[in-house]
């Protein structure tokens, strides 16, 4: 009875050290988040917004009217519109074929897919020049026809449709196999052609995976720096997005204008982050009404 006594009266305190020890360890790590977050995010975020509107909303407002600034935003536009699009096609169908397919090749048109995320933009620049450049495998044919692709926007296109290739394609196939053939089969033993299945069966089924992986493409088409900026020469008002611009501006010591284009992406990136929460939750809504 004595010895039952001593072990518990010894086991106690070690069960109170562990609670103490339990209850310090989280908020310890809750600590080290919120700091290393505060350090790399909040406080870089912040001090951006902060730049660009110490002065008022007057200086604010006349660095996004200079004709530079309007061009680099107006070139950004237009390459995610080309962009973007372009990866949509490609994604759908190659998130198609990788879903419904087998086929010798399979595992490795998936790491083919996977390459942007792999391959440092610059690197991807630098590919490009090498193959459409002046001394590049097709630049002497393009010479002779008088067809510019490095430092041209046909480049930029180039350069932001590679890097922004996976997202529509990664979203989508998962989706495709949560969804399986059956809706389809069926469709088909209906007399629905091919076409009219995947606008009336297929597409329904994965716009909210679409969707999220139109938002991821079109963030990343907008907010590309490193490739672009290899195989555009950054001329302002000719080749230079946005992203450029900043680095541009910054460089020659207009420091207002180029925190007033940072603040213009960040709003991208928060409408991103919005949109891509709000297709999160319904996605979530639909997976759970289906199960």
């Amino acid at each position: 009875m004595t010895g039952v006594l001593h072990s518990e009266t010894t086991q106690t305190p070690k069960k109170a050290s562990r609670s103490k020890q339990a209850n310090w360890v989280p908020a310890l790590l809750i600590g080290i988040a919120i700091v290393y977050l505060g350090l790399i995010l909040y406080i870089p975020a912040a001090n951006v917004f902060y730049q660009a509107f110490h002065k008022g909303i007057g200086p604010f407002l006349h660095n996004l009217t200079q004709p530079n600034f309007i061009y680099a935003v107006r070139l950004t536009v237009l390459l995610a519109a080309v962009a973007v699009p372009l990866n949509t096609v490609f994604g759908l169908c190659a998130a198609w074929a990788l879903a419904r397919r087998q086929f010798p090749g399979r595992t490795f048109m998936l790491s083919l897919i996977d390459l942007p995320f792999a391959i440092s933009p610059v690197v991807a620049g630098l590919m490009i020049v090498l193959l459409y450049g002046r001394q590049g495998w097709f630049g002497g044919w393009l010479q002779e026809h008088d067809i510019r692709i490095v430092f041209a926007f046909p480049g930029m296109v180039l350069a932001t449709a590679f890097v922004s290739l996976p997202f529509v394609a990664r979203e989508v196939i998962p989706v495709l196999e949560e969804a399986g053939v059956d809706q389809e089969e069926a469709a088909y033993t209906l007399g629905a052609s091919q076409w009219q299945t995947f606008w009336r069966v297929t597409l329904p089924n994965i716009r909210w995976g679409l969707l999220y992986g139109l938002i991821l493409t079109n963030a990343r088409a907008m907010g590309e720096f490193g490739a672009v900026s290899v195989v555009s020469g950054n001329i302002a008002g000719k080749t230079q997005s946005l992203p450029l611009f900043v680095e541009e501006a910054y460089k020659s010591y207009e420091t207002e204008a180029a925190y007033s284009a940072a603040v213009l992406l960040a709003l991208l990136a928060v409408v991103t982050l919005v949109a891509k929460e709000i297709v999160e939750r319904k996605t979530g809504k639909q997976g759970r009404s289906t199960h």
